[in-house]
């Protein structure tokens, strides 16, 4: 027996040997295999596994993340096929896991980030490079100083309708280390919102994530004048405008090697400190 784990929703993954063919329908844990050295044992990827660029004009695209065509992974042959609960439905997986052992992940917060890469380490026999990445990825995070400010955020990932990061996401956890309060903590997963909803939770920002809707300033524009223009909570007082940001998406939500470059982008969005002593 090579290797034999939990994979994060506890299924035991036991693989025979180490893997030469493995297929991976998750963006983020994609470029984690070219970041631990396995670009020539990776035969199948998604259709937005985009890094790095021309991967998938290299390796063969099985399908999109929600998606597949369930011919090319069998003519594949993969011995290691490398899912994600929330990117991949229950169909995929129960499909992936008929024809090669199927690691799941489960990830809402940084550590249990860390837990799959360490994981996928020892799956692929990458197990030392994996534990670079992780001390590299710890001490970049450990940087990331919290502020002693209140501000809250909300978080927009989707537009027609709004959609917004309620808690038990990644992207929340990514909220809060950048020093904020998420607006919809009390929220679970992704809640569709109208702008007077928005309004009621009183975000001093709104971020707007380049994906997966692809927002833009024009977008920016556009929900300045929807909070401008909707009633008023308070009969006195007129819609406090937050602060509108479009966001790079990938930064707050890739769960992989990329979270290395993650804590120097968060800390460029950081609230300003209030100097009380003015």
């Amino acid at each position: 027996m090579f290797c034999k784990i939990p994979d994060q929703l506890g299924r035991m993954i036991e693989l025979d040997q180490l893997p030469e063919r493995i297929i991976s329908l998750v963006p983020s844990q994609t470029e984690l295999l070219i970041d631990l050295g396995l670009k020539d044992r990776i035969v199948g990827i998604t259709r937005y596994c985009i890094h790095p660029a021309g991967l998938t004009d290299e390796k063969t695209v099985v399908g999109g993340t929600k998606k597949i065509v369930e011919s090319r992974i069998i003519e594949l042959q993969p011995d290691l096929i490398i899912c994600n609960r929330e990117e991949n439905n229950q169909q995929i997986v129960e499909f992936c896991d008929h024809i090669a052992p199927t690691y799941v992940s489960d990830i809402d917060n940084l550590d249990q980030a860390l837990e799959m890469i360490a994981d996928v380490g020892a799956l692929t026999g990458a197990k030392f490079k994996a534990k670079s990445l992780i001390r590299s990825i710890s001490n970049g995070f450990k940087v990331l100083q919290q502020l002693a400010v209140e501000h809250k955020a909300l978080y927009l990932i989707w537009k027609k309708p709004y959609m917004a990061v309620g808690t038990d996401t990644f992207i929340n956890d990514m909220i809060k280390r950048t020093g904020f309060e998420n607006a919809a903590k009390d929220l679970t997963r992704y809640p569709e919102l109208e702008v007077e909803e928005m309004i009621k939770l009183q975000p001093d920002t709104v971020f707007l994530s380049s994906e997966p809707y692809p927002f833009t300033t024009d977008d920016i524009a556009e929900l300045k004048l929807a909070f401008l223009t909707a009633p008023s909570q308070d009969p006195v007082k007129p819609n406090v405008i937050p602060d509108f940001k479009v966001v790079d998406g990938e930064l707050f939500s890739w769960y992989g090697s990329r979270l290395l470059k993650t804590p120097e982008y968060l800390q460029t969005l950081q609230p300003k400190k209030i100097d009380l002593s003015i």
